[in-house]
Order: C-alpha cells, then sequence, then structure tokens
C-alpha cells in the first residue's frame, strides 16, 4: 500500500545503455567465430553508450576496425536500427533486422569447391 509509481506522461523512460541482446550476439559471435576459423578477424571490441551499441572486429588489434555493427535504437521506425559500417567510417548497409545486415560479410566465407 506504500509503494508509489512514479508517472512519466505515458512513455517509459530511456535506457541508460543501449546493449545487443542475447539473439543480436548469438548472431554476431556466430559469424565473428566463423570468420576468426578462416584467418580474417583476430579480435573484437564491444562499446556500449547512451545512444548506440557497437560491435568491432579487427584484423589485427592494432589497426582500425575493419566492420563495425551499430545499434542505433531511435532509428528503428526510420531507417533501421541496425548499421554496418566500413573500415573508412562508410555506411555499407541498413537494415531492420540483424541476418540480412551481415549477409555480405557472410559471403566473404563462401569457398568455391571443384567436384
Amino acid at each position: 500500500m506504500n509503494n508509489i509509481t512514479p508517472l512519466f506522461g505515458g512513455r517509459a523512460p530511456a535506457p541508460a545503455q543501449v546493449a545487443f541482446d542475447r539473439h543480436e550476439l548469438n548472431h554476431i559471435m556466430g559469424l565473428y567465430g566463423r570468420m576468426v576459423a578462416a584467418g580474417l578477424w583476430r579480435d573484437y571490441a564491444v562499446d556500449m553508450n547512451r545512444d548506440e551499441a557497437v560491435f568491432s572486429a579487427f584484423r589485427r588489434a592494432s589497426e582500425r576496425p575493419e566492420i563495425r555493427v551499430v545499434k542505433r535504437p531511435e532509428l528503428r521506425a526510420r531507417q533501421g536500427q541496425y548499421i554496418l559500417l566500413g573500415e573508412a567510417g562508410a555506411v555499407l548497409r541498413r537494415s531492420h533486422a540483424l541476418p540480412p545486415l551481415l549477409a555480405p560479410l557472410e559471403r566473404k566465407l563462401l569457398k568455391l569447391v571443384e567436384v
């Protein structure tokens, strides 16, 4: 009876930090593991801020990231909350879902086999 519930005018408070959920990390880390096994990537970093969460994959730890997967929830209704950035920072792809965003990276793993 003594519980006080704050009202926010019908809107939930903004999260203090944006993060990848378990399913998103499963997709990303699955791809990362296959790229490491292929010898293309060697290191990664995850940054979580108030506005965005970023997964960066490196060829070597001392270089700039080869790719960055960015999650920005405020773009969910417009362009899509996921962004794939290249090494120079150029936007390679935007998407509302993570698997189509990672498709160009999956193609790097395909190898031609002779029968």
